[in-house]
């Protein structure tokens, strides 16, 4: 019998067939489902497995180093709020959002960053331009306060278009047939596909970090204009919750995941209307040191279009500055999981550092 453990106190039968396939594996050694695990691509989202000698593209995912960063501020809630109409439109006047990307390079030094020819052909296309842009689905930027009214700047994003040709190019190879298709093909990591793909995984959460550096760069850029203040880089947390790490001889898979080792500092967001919780890590070895990376979905994109309406999610978000129509429907609060509830169950996991409540959401 696997060392295996479900945290989920609400987890869909498709959810759970993925993860006691993936478990069935005989490279995978150890399993945890988060609070928040839903069915996902190849593994559900929520996952973390540990394996011995495979690295499987499949089990991080498409958007390598999807992650969070959050960054308090000396902005003055008052000011925020008064100027968040404003605030909110400039914001998306700087950062490209959906399929949109800068029509200029982005400075970015990554010359000490490794790299196969493979992902420098990819990059070259317009990696630099891709960088400061938020992409789509439940990437966001949010604008929030404390328990102490702290301004915070937090934002959801990861590698765009990078990560997802890289992921393309792996899965393609580990199945074998050059189709990046669903399932749990992997390379030995000791091999020759291993090490590239390692190697390319690196770099794209380097991408995946700089971009959320640059779009709260940009963001704190706009507030100025309205506020006085500026952000306290030196508190700056990131975490991404889509990527493989080497720790004591077994590579830890995490999808949809929050790195959480002992006083490790992290972000869970819950949902548009809720806002987000930064936490400290407790390191739980039953958890695989790891944490929900959210809320959850409870319906999936499409079922939430039909079964949602837009009057419904205007009159839950109110006094949130928020983009609320057909487009961001599938956001509403309604198509997640309590985030509160959520974070009851991985009270073993993280602890509770501040609650921030939302002001501005931005949404590609």
């Amino acid at each position: 019998m696997k060392d295996t453990h479900i945290f989920a106190e609400v987890l869909e039968p498709k959810a759970l067939e993925q993860f006691e396939s993936a478990m069935l594996q005989p490279f995978a050694v150890k399993g945890a489902l988060m609070p928040d695990a839903h069915a996902g691509y190849s593994l559900p989202i929520g996952a973390v497995v540990a394996t011995d000698g495979v690295i499987l593209p499949s089990w991080v995912g498409y958007d390598i180093g999807c992650g969070m960063c959050a960054v308090p501020t000396t902005f003055k809630r008052a000011d925020v709020e008064t100027n968040a109409e404003q605030i909110f439109k400039s914001i998306y006047r700087a950062v490209p959002v959906g399929f949109s990307h800068n029509k200029k390079d982005s400075v970015w030094d990554y010359s000490a960053l490794a790299y196969t020819p493979n992902l420098a052909s990819i990059f070259a296309r317009n990696g630099l331009r891709q960088l400061a842009s938020l992409g789509g689905g439940n990437h966001f930027i949010e604008i929030g306060y404390d328990e102490d009214d702290a301004i915070w700047i937090i934002n959801h994003s990861g590698s765009r278009g990078i990560g997802h040709a890289v992921a393309t190019h792996y899965m393609k190879l580990a199945s074998g047939d050059g189709k990046a298709r669903e399932g749990h093909f992997g390379f030995a990591v000791d091999s020759a596909e291993g090490q590239n793909y390692a190697t390319d995984l690196s770099f794209c959460l380097a991408f995946a970090l700089e971009n959320r550096h640059q779009i709260i760069q940009r963001v704190v850029h706009e507030i100025v204009h309205y506020c006085e203040g500026y952000a306290d880089y030196g508190r700056l947390i990131n975490r991404n919750h889509n990527h493989a790490e080497l720790k004591e001889g077994l590579w830890i898979h995490r999808k949809g995941a929050t790195h959480a080792e002992a006083g490790m500092m992290g972000v869970i967001p819950g949902n548009m209307r809720d806002g987000s919780f930064i936490v400290e890590g407790k390191g739980n070895p039953v958890a695989l040191w790891s944490s929900s990376h959210g809320a959850g979905r409870v319906l999936g994109r499409k079922a939430a279009q039909v079964t949602l309406t837009v009057e419904q999610f205007s009159k839950t978000m109110r006094g949130v500055v928020a983009k609320i129509d057909a487009e961001t429907l599938d956001e509403s609060p309604f198509a997640y999981k309590d985030i509160f509830d959520v974070m009851r169950q991985q009270s073993d996991m993280v602890g509770i550092k501040h609650y921030i409540r939302p002001l501005i959401n931005i949404k590609g």
